[in-house]
């Protein structure tokens, strides 16, 4: 099954992880396959994010940990998971665990953000080898979550590349029921339509920043493999955050759609 030219519809029904299921399946109602890098730090701003933007996203990717006046994980979860709900995206917790097996597994379920309660799908690095995989696993499948790897990153002079992006690979082959796919530049495996590809960078305007971010239009993006197209400050700073999501969401459906039409 090759991923380019495989629809959604398709990736939907043959999905076994419910998360993938879900995400597939919204993505075709709402035609977008447009993320949204929430990267504020007061909930307010937040869920002011998810409800405005909402309408035009399939995923809201968050930062829960430069988050202020986050208090609770209850009251967290009571205010975002309707909004979720509500206007149907999933919620994406950029965590980037980093960790050994057993402590991403307290990171993941315990102390005061309990990010599994309220989060659909969270990402890792596997510097720290299969356990990493395995300790979140643990607690995320049972409850239906999926993980994402990280196979390549987006910024200048990123390590991310040849054998840790091969071994990333192996380790998401090794676990398909609850590695749901990879945040990478471009389709790490062209030819398993299995796995998701989030791609962050995207930018319709602008090549890099000051910090080493590199940007790429959702053509680029697409043409390539990926599946997700994750806008941060393209969007949320933008003089109408409405309308700039609404230009990344036709022009990455408008991308989704030529590629697999491409036969």
């Amino acid at each position: 099954m090759a991923t380019a030219t495989t629809s959604f519809e398709q990736r939907a029904a043959a999905a076994t992880n419910p998360t993938t299921k879900h995400l597939f399946e919204l993505m075709v109602r709402k035609q977008t396959n447009l993320a949204v890098a929430a990267d504020v730090t007061t909930v307010a701003e937040l869920l002011h994010i998810a409800d405005v933007l909402g309408p035009h996203i399939c995923v809201l990717k968050t930062h829960v940990d430069i988050l202020s006046d986050f208090t609770t994980a209850d009251a967290f979860a009571a205010k975002l998971r309707p909004l979720a709900d509500k206007h149907g995206f999933v919620v994406f917790e950029d965590r980037k665990f980093a960790d050994i097996g057993n402590t991403v597994k307290h990171q993941y379920r315990d102390g005061v953000h309990r990010i599994v309660e309220w989060a659909d799908i969270v990402d890792a690095h596997t510097v720290p080898g299969p356990g990493i995989v395995q300790g979140l696993k643990e607690v995320g499948l049972p409850r239906g979550r999926g993980l994402l790897l990280l196979a390549e990153m987006s910024s200048a002079g990123s390590l991310a590349t040849g054998e840790y992006t091969r071994a990333s690979i192996e380790m998401a082959k090794q676990h398909k029921d609850f590695v749901i796919g990879f945040i990478a530049q471009r389709a790490p495996i062209p030819d398993d339509a299995s796995f998701i590809t989030m791609t962050p960078g995207i930018n319709l305007t602008v090549s890099g920043d000051a910090t080493g971010q590199q940007y790429r239009t959702p053509a680029q993006a697409v043409e390539t493999g990926s599946d997700v197209l994750i806008v941060g400050r393209g969007v949320y700073t933008a003089a109408d955050p409405v309308a700039s999501a609404i230009a990344y969401k036709q022009a990455g459906w408008a991308a989704y759609l030529a590629r697999v039409q491409a036969l």
